[in-house]
């Protein structure tokens, strides 16, 4: 797509500004670091049009803190003050579903992801935000804690512009198929193959 150019113009019936401004599914999976930076990334400019945010923590523990989640709720203390931007709500699921799962037995956290994902569903029903970052939201559906068949019916029918971000290692092939933009991030280089571990500014 050079230059911003389409291959070509799919015959589907919609204007050229109906198809511009259709809702996305971005998906950004992968092995290397990156995915949440890039979701975050999109939602600043979403956030910088007006538009409602919501963001939706799946795996990463309430007790941890990330200078996202630090800078988006600034933001959203500005929007309330001033009316510039949008508005913003930022969720941590349950107790967070970790790689090491530490706390609580996996139907705990299989109950916790359900009812996460039932409340982002009610969202996207009722149009409560005009992008949703499912932040490491790959995970509860390789799990099988949340059905990715349902996932993807909710998302093909939500109405207006919801668009949704989702991120995460090992994304369904059906999450992939379904959506509009995937980006797979892969390590060529990185600061542990050398000792260093993560920093402060870099990685929180």
């Amino acid at each position: 797509m050079p230059q911003g150019r389409v291959a070509e113009v799919p015959q589907d019936g919609l204007t050229t500004r109906q198809r511009r401004n259709r809702p996305l599914l971005v998906v950004h999976t992968g092995e290397m670091k990156g995915k949440s930076t890039a979701a975050f990334g999109l939602a600043l400019r979403g956030w910088n049009q007006g538009w409602s945010i919501g963001v939706f923590q799946f795996v990463k523990s309430a007790k941890w803190k990330v200078g996202e989640e630090a800078a988006f709720r600034a933001l959203g203390r500005v929007h309330e003050q001033t009316g510039e931007g949008g508005p913003v709500e930022w969720h941590k699921m349950g107790e967070g579903w970790s790689w090491a799962r530490k706390q609580g037995t996996e139907a705990d956290h299989a109950a916790q992801a359900a009812e996460g994902w039932a409340e982002i569903r009610r969202r996207i029903e009722s149009r409560a935000h005009e992008v949703y970052v499912l932040d490491e939201f790959t995970y509860p559906i390789k799990w099988g804690w949340v059905d990715v068949h349902e996932v993807i019916d909710v998302l093909a029918a939500r109405e207006g512009r919801q668009h949704v971000i989702i991120t995460g290692r090992d994304a369904a092939p059906e999450l992939i198929e379904a959506a509009d933009l995937v980006m797979e991030t892969t390590k060529i280089k990185h600061p542990m193959d050398a000792g260093q571990k993560g920093q402060r500014g870099i990685e929180w």
